[in-house]
């Protein structure tokens, strides 16, 4: 595959970049746009003008996914989509989720400056609430259109605070009327990203072919002792955190030990840890964590969590408390097309750039995408793997050379007819 001769601009693309960020942009220098917010919608229309400056015709769906159209020469083909997401988290970055949508941007944009026409139609997608950070769980947009939650039960949630999605949603005015599953009769779905880890940047590549996602398992452990006096004895004490702290050690021993026949070793992570009652000098009756344990192996994954429950049981045993280890949620392992990924391979040879297979161990729309729709995505590195942070840093090089092979990819799918 030969690298397209679009226009395609880089500098063009950062100045978008750096004008979206001024919309919920924060002292320290990042964004914050959270969905449904004020700023969400501030954001939203000023992609939408960006949009309608190249002759795209937006579409907005009953959970807010923006969905732009670019026609094709043949109307009745599956169109081919792009997307990514423009809500932040609360101290989020310039570059996580707004690169993909303006990545996408910039191709209709050389198209138009071209006067270009593609076989199939192009759609730009901007997902609703991919984040997750004010109501949760993430990638509800893509997540309703694919069918991995209802309608009705996306636009029940509720924040922290109360705020009620579906009312906030027409607050800020950007509930649409078309049927979000309609997006399943999409064609393929291509999606650009920064890397959010250090696999690039250490081996020097500039962009990475996403071949598929990790497997992912979540669990809630509590474990259950007997309150104590800080001034008892120790033995005989059933100190619930004193038996959950090997437990959540173990987990990184867990997740490094358990390796693929290709070298590849797990990923464990215990987020949040409750403690109950709480006290300075009261040893602990109750303790609460959660794991997260992902792997590129099923089997792996499937052993990760068998060594979890047995070394929560080895401990309960020796140190007299109950523990329980709780299924909680589980993502499988999710392949991304191989014709898509070849395109992608190819666009980034063409082009001269250095670049690697990688996975993605994090959840993105496209991941949803892929369980309906072929399905790719391209990274780009960040700086010292650093995201969902105000400092989070690319190049601009990064940037471009990124949307080059999005859009080498794409429009080999949609096939440029002309000019």
């Amino acid at each position: 595959m030969s690298r397209t001769n679009l226009p395609l601009s880089g500098a063009r693309l950062w100045d978008s970049l750096m004008e979206m960020a001024k919309v919920g942009g924060t002292e320290k220098g990042g964004s914050n746009r959270q969905t449904l917010t004020d700023v969400d919608a501030e954001g939203r229309a000023l992609l939408r003008r960006w949009g309608e400056a190249v002759g795209l015709t937006l579409t907005v769906d009953r959970l807010g996914n923006m969905v732009f159209r670019r026609e094709g020469r043949n109307p009745s083909l599956p169109p081919v989509a792009i997307g990514s997401h423009l809500d932040t988290q609360p101290t989020g970055g310039k570059f996580d989720g707004v690169l993909g949508v303006l990545a996408g941007l910039e191709i209709m944009r050389a198209l138009h400056e071209a006067g270009a026409e593609t076989e199939a139609p192009l759609l730009l997608i901007n997902w609703t609430n991919e984040e997750g950070a004010r109501f949760s769980p993430p990638m509800m947009g893509s997540g309703g259109a694919m069918g991995v939650f209802t309608e009705a039960e996306i636009l029940a949630k509720t924040s922290f605070d109360g705020a009620v999605f579906g009312e906030e949603l027409k607050r800020i005015g950007w509930q649409g009327t078309a049927d979000p599953t309609e997006l399943q009769k999409v064609g393929h779905y291509l999606e650009l990203h920064i890397e959010q880890g250090k696999l690039l940047e250490d081996g020097g590549e500039e962009v990475g072919i996403v071949t598929h996602a990790l497997a992912q398992s979540w669990f809630e452990v509590v474990v259950e002792g007997e309150e104590a006096h800080g001034g008892s004895p120790m033995a005989g004490r059933r100190d619930a955190l004193m038996a959950a702290a090997p437990l959540i050690t173990a987990v990184e021993e867990i997740a490094r030990s358990t390796v693929s026949a290709t070298g590849e070793p797990g990923r464990g992570t215990v987020g949040v840890v409750d403690i109950y009652p709480s006290s300075r000098n009261v040893a602990p009756s109750r303790a609460y964590f959660t794991v997260d344990l992902r792997h590129g192996d099923p089997d792996c994954l499937a052993r990760m969590e068998s060594a979890l429950k047995a070394r929560a049981a080895d401990l309960a045993a020796s140190r007299g408390v109950k523990i329980a280890v709780t299924d909680f949620w589980h993502s499988p392992l999710t392949p991304f097309d191989p014709a898509l990924i070849q395109r992608a391979r190819d666009g980034a040879t063409a082009r001269g750039f250095k670049w690697r297979d990688i996975p993605t161990g994090i959840g993105h729309d496209a991941v949803y995408m892929a369980r309906k729709v072929p399905t790719v995505m391209v990274f780009c590195p960040c700086h010292g793997g650093l995201s969902h942070n105000e400092a989070e840093s690319i190049t601009p090089e990064w940037a471009t050379a990124g949307m080059q092979v999005l859009a080498d990819a794409a429009i080999a799918t949609a096939r440029l007819v002309s000019p």
